[in-house]
């Protein structure tokens, strides 16, 4: 708790003006020391995002390095994220430079995945919104090798997200399935189902609380509120447009209100 500005603001005004003097001097101390833990939450914020996307690209790494050699489709992959969230001049070489250190035979992700915990304060959704990236590199090339998949097993158990990782990767497949159409298609109807975690047999409501839950999980403000990097609201808002995507094609064909 930073008092500091209060103190000497008061002893500073007590010296000149005595009680109201120390008052005074109080107040302007209160609004130095607010200045300051605002300036020092802007830094801290700063850091955090500096370190979520840094881990994401370095496990990007690792993970493209799995299959035992990284391929151009892996960093095609990368590079596209990269231009898709603007990254420019030493963001986008400290990311480069990230990618290229998770794919050296001493990184350690166990420990790069437990600083990303801490950096996220273990928030589900950020987290994972972070293992949907490392599926979407592993599974860049349209196909996922035995070494990818216990890659992307360990990052899921590390995050506590183990429970999820089936669904997850069903779900990107039909995301790549649909971005592998023609553009402009509209989302096969099987895509759709599957996108959006049910089964043909679903009733109209499950299919709705399935809607709003995804919906509700990859909202871009709400994760940028919770400490995604705001260079990462364009994934999130893809994100949530297939999932809008997937949603409509249900309602299509079923005629739901």
């Amino acid at each position: 708790m930073r008092i500091w500005g209060k103190v000497f603001g008061f002893i500073i005004g007590f010296m000149f003006g005595k009680i109201f003097g120390g008052l005074f001097g109080l107040y302007l101390g209160h609004l130095y020391d607010k200045k300051q833990r605002f300036s020092s939450l802007i830094q801290q914020a700063g850091k955090r995002q500096a370190i979520f996307l840094n881990t994401t690209f370095a496990v990007m790494g690792h993970v493209a390095k799995a299959s035992g050699r990284v391929t151009e489709a892996d960093i095609h992959i990368a590079t596209l994220l990269m231009d898709k969230m603007q990254l420019s001049g030493q963001i986008r070489q400290d990311a480069q430079a990230a990618f290229r250190s998770g794919r050296q035979a001493d990184f350690n992700l166990q420990q790069q995945l437990a600083d990303f915990k801490n950096v996220t304060h273990s928030r589900h959704e950020l987290l994972q919104m972070f293992l949907e990236i490392q599926i979407q590199t592993a599974l860049s090339d349209g196909e996922l090798h035995v070494k990818e998949q216990q890659v992307l097993t360990v990052i899921a158990k590390e995050l506590g997200l183990s429970a999820v990782l089936k669904d997850l990767l069903a779900r990107w497949q039909a995301e790549f399935a649909h971005h592998q159409s023609a553009q402009g298609s509209k989302m096969s109807i099987d895509d759709a189902y599957m996108l959006l975690g049910v089964s043909v047999e679903a009733t109209d409501q499950q299919v709705k609380r399935a809607y709003r839950k995804l919906m509700n999980e990859h909202h871009p403000d709400k994760l940028v509120a919770k400490g995604l990097p705001e260079e990462m609201m364009s994934l999130a808002k893809t994100k949530a447009q297939d999932i809008q995507a997937a949603y409509e094609s249900i309602k299509n064909q079923r005629n739901m209100r």
